[in-house]
């Protein structure tokens, strides 16, 4: 009887959906956010965002991050997060292995790295940059890194390079005269503290590229997938959801599929190669 008891247990063990609990046919999924800002600010920004999406979807999403971005990239190529909102590359990198597919992004938004410096300081060009000690978030962030990097290369500027794990910390940083200058978005740019802000100005600012990726884990149900972007799709029609997109200083976002992604690609950025490789 325990023989046949164990066998049916096993047998329904087996067939519940992925991230789905037993106790109840709702689906929980974790939503990864990248790093960018501290865990204590993602969570006050988004934590609304998703009970909003829950409540809508019938899908209960629990927040999760990373204590820094190289983490998250680590924990994106173990899949561990059934959706995840990933940088550019990241996204290409991270659809090849372990295979997240793109659903939403930000409407109407190109996103563009920049270079901020210290109110009042000396520096005025890029060329004061030579031989200084810059702060960029991580080696794989892509617009506060990858590519403020490459233009200071493109312009024979030699200088060194200090990760500070996120965007809010390379702005404390040069905002305390730590560093001289450090990359960033324009979004977390706006998103930071305002007394932090105000002592910073933009030095530089790069072309734009398509945003960051919502993106879905291959073993997550694509009926629950579409349930959660429709939610996304039209938080710009009500009040409430307006007010939560301009608190990430969202328009909108909008429907994305994988070729959308294709000007990143060609880039050929080839720094997380180990981790897709496994």
């Amino acid at each position: 009887m325990k023989l046949r008891l164990s066998i049916a247990l096993l047998i329904i063990a087996l067939v519940v959906p992925f991230s789905v609990t037993a106790e109840s046919s709702k689906p929980i999924l974790t939503f990864g956010l990248v790093p960018q800002q501290s865990a204590s600010r993602l969570a006050q920004l988004w934590s609304p965002i998703f009970k909003y999406i829950g409540k809508r979807s019938g899908v209960e999403l629990i927040f999760a991050t990373a204590p820094s971005i190289p983490e998250f990239e680590k924990r994106c190529a173990m899949g561990e997060y059934d959706i995840a909102y990933m940088n550019p590359y990241h996204y290409t990198a991270f659809h090849e292995n372990p295979g997240y597919e793109a659903f939403a992004k930000q409407k109407d938004k190109r996103i563009k790295g920049i270079i901020v410096a210290k109110k009042g300081s000396a520096v005025k060009d890029l060329q004061d940059l030579k031989h200084e000690v810059l702060a960029f978030p991580a080696p794989a962030a892509f617009a506060a890194s990858v590519l403020t990097r490459a233009k200071l290369a493109r312009e024979n500027i030699d200088f060194s390079a200090e990760y500070v794990r996120s965007h809010d910390s390379v702005y404390r940083s040069v905002a305390k005269g730590l560093y001289v200058v450090g990359g960033g978005i324009e979004r977390t740019f706006k998103n930071v503290d305002p007394s932090i802000q105000s002592q910073l100005y933009v030095l530089w600012k790069s072309k734009g590229y398509t945003p960051h990726a919502f993106a879905a884990h291959p073993g997550v149900d694509k009926t629950i997938v579409k349930r959660i972007q429709q939610v996304m799709l039209n938080m710009s029609q009500d009040e409430e959801g307006k007010r939560l997109l301009k608190n990430i200083n969202f328009k909108g976002i909008e429907a994305a599929k994988n070729k959308d992604w294709d000007d990143v690609r060609h880039l050929d950025i080839e720094l997380l190669e180990r981790l897709i490789q496994g």
